[in-house]
């Protein structure tokens, strides 16, 4: 697929269109009820982005089980009354014209459960090698919250097989000792994600988007996640019936942090997909010349974290050659216009710098 204007729509395989090729990132935000249902604040929060212009708009990490669930306030879709509440911001978000999906979520070992019930690759303190059992019931419970997206109204889900969570767990040499089917060279490493996926894509309906979120490569420290396994796990979610593939960055249009003298990471993964598979990739896009150059580096839709949390408009007020993006530390009240809510905030200032009266910016 040939990268063109943000402004310019975009279909997906399935036949999905998205009005143009800006993206909300799925961003931890705490803001749902404890008990895993949709709030008020939630709601408008994501409804505002809608509105603003962003062509597809993702929810949180949304947790697939209580088995998976990894922070207070964080969305679900693993019950009927999960379902029930989705279709209030189902409806909601069709209602701006955006298209939205689900982030579909394990958190593997970094669940909220007691330690001896933490899931992830293998047994070791704290933590339960998941038995192949373990890992058909894991991937039964991504199938029915899919389908509850579905069925509440959502155009796709995307599978969070990123950032360090249970398929991350998987994927990473240093984190994934197996010696069976599911470990050892990528392909035994990948299997996990890539069985998750088909049969995600075989119980919902053609027309429903299904997509992947991956760390391509190591990011923030080295699992041993290399850039020709992100390329190669990239072609394999292709085959294997993905509508998209969305990258997990630092930077949209950089090279791997951990590895000297190679490309492009986008580049690399865009030039193996096949031509009508888009590339999604989040990853520090601020302004209107990053978005460019993340295009020109073989990105198909700009996915934006910080700069959509600041920015509920940001499609239309980033066209402005005068406009620039709100700059750190944010102020409160700001954010408060931007439809983010106190729970939010509060969470916004665990990140050095990020908002004023949070934790202070790192030296």
């Amino acid at each position: 697929m040939s990268s063109s204007s943000p402004e310019q729509p975009i279909e997906l395989p399935c036949g999905v269109r998205i009005r143009n090729r800006i993206a909300l990132a799925p961003l931890t935000n705490l803001q749902s009820h404890s008990d895993g249902t949709l709030s008020d604040e939630e709601c408008r929060w994501l409804v505002r982005r809608g509105e603003g212009g962003f062509g597809l708009v993702s929810t949180c990490a949304a947790y697939v089980s209580d088995e998976g669930k990894a922070w207070d306030g964080q969305l679900g879709i693993a019950t009927d009354a999960h379902e029930r509440s989705a279709v209030r911001l189902a409806d909601a978000l069709r209602g701006t014209g955006a298209t939205s999906i689900v982030q579909l979520y394990h958190g593997g070992d970094k669940a909220t459960l007691a330690p001896d019930l933490k899931l992830s690759t293998a047994d070791r303190d704290g933590v339960r090698g998941a038995s192949k059992e373990d890992l058909e019931r894991v991937i039964a419970d991504f199938v029915a919250a899919a389908r509850r997206a579905e069925r509440a109204g959502f155009g796709g889900v995307e599978i969070h097989g990123a950032n360090g969570y249970l398929f991350t767990q998987f994927l990473a040499p240093k984190d994934n000792p197996r010696t069976d089917e599911y470990g050892g060279d990528i392909a035994g490493r990948a299997r996990f994600l890539r069985e998750t996926l088909r049969a995600v894509r075989a119980s919902t309906d053609r027309s429903f988007a299904v997509g992947v979120r991956i760390s391509p490569v190591d990011v923030w420290a080295e699992r041993g996640i290399e850039l020709d396994d992100g390329v190669q796990v990239s072609q394999w979610l292709a085959e294997d019936g993905a509508d998209f593939v969305h990258l997990s960055l630092s930077e949209a249009w950089g090279p791997p942090p951990f590895e000297a003298g190679r490309p492009s990471v986008a580049r690399a993964v865009r030039d193996a997909l096949p031509g009508h598979v888009p590339l999604l990739v989040a990853g520090g896009i601020a302004t209107r010349a990053d978005a460019e150059r993340a295009t020109e580096a073989g990105v198909d839709v700009l996915v934006l974290g910080r700069a959509g949390i600041a920015h509920p408009e940001w499609p239309t007020v980033s066209l402005d050659s005068d406009w620039s993006p709100l700059q750190a530390p944010w102020p409160v009240e700001a954010l408060e216009r931007a439809e983010v809510s106190p729970a939010f905030v509060a969470y916004l200032k665990r990140f050095p710098g990020l908002v004023e009266g949070g934790a202070p910016a790192r030296d």
